[in-house]
């Protein structure tokens, strides 16, 4: 996409009319990656960032909703200042610049939503929004009845007005098994620690959905947008917690 006026660029984003941009530029409430914008500045509106009163902009027609297969060994981060491989490794043929919404720790994989959209991304990213999470979990050694209703009972916040998260068994082995588990509310390395509490190894954790929407058959490591009846099924859970 060829540069253009940032003046204009703020107008074809809606955020402001021309006249009124050029306004705001002199006001000095417009920046480009992190600088202040001069009028006539150009911009790549697939490679800068352009904020009007400390808010990107973005055209509405350029907006992405992506979904990634992470695998394991990726942090969900678009840089790492330790050299660690990143997800923003396997989108680098997204030429606008979407960011995870969530996250799966580095040892994780499966189901990662992206996009560039600022608003939808804090809207999904809202404890009150309660999206479903649902992960197939294997975990050594065989799991107990004992050890099934401990997990239960730690996975029952018992919060009023929230969803309830749950746990079950998909499969039983003789020297594993296999659980889903479904959160609403997600904390940082939670079922891992759950798991741990009761003295269970987790050998594989994979993400398989987030709402309505499933990871279904994408290969790791792959990426596809979503589907008009995946982000209106999203979009439409967002709503309801208005």
């Amino acid at each position: 996409m060829e540069s253009l006026r940032v003046q204009k660029y703020i107008s074809e984003c809606g955020a402001a009319s021309r006249r009124k941009a050029e306004e705001l530029i002199i006001q000095r409430k417009v920046t480009i990656n992190g600088r202040y914008a001069a009028i006539g500045d150009r911009v790549n509106p697939k490679t800068d960032i352009v904020t009007v009163n400390g808010i990107k902009i973005v055209n509405k027609n350029s907006l992405r909703y992506i979904m990634l297969h992470k695998p394991r060994g990726f942090v969900t981060t678009m840089s790492d200042e330790l050299g660690r491989r990143c997800v923003a490794q396997l989108i680098t043929d997204i030429p606008e610049r979407v960011y995870p919404i969530g996250r799966l720790d580095k040892d994780s994989e499966g189901l990662l939503l992206l996009t560039n959209d600022g608003e939808f991304h804090n809207a999904i990213s809202h404890p009150k929004t309660q999206i479903s999470k649902t992960y197939r979990v294997t975990v050594r050694p065989h799991v107990t009845e004992d050890q099934m209703t401990a997990m239960a009972v730690s996975l029952d916040t018992g919060t009023a007005g929230t969803a309830s998260n749950s746990i079950k068994i998909l499969r039983q082995e003789q020297d594993k098994s296999v659980l889903e588990i479904i959160l609403h509310e997600g904390k940082n390395r939670q079922i891992r620690k759950l798991c741990e509490d009761v003295n269970l190894e987790v050998a594989r954790l994979k993400r398989i959905a987030e709402g309505s929407v499933k990871l279904g058959m994408l290969q790791q490591g792959k990426w596809r947008d979503l589907k008009k009846e995946e982000l209106d099924s999203l979009l439409n859970m967002i709503s309801k917690t208005r």
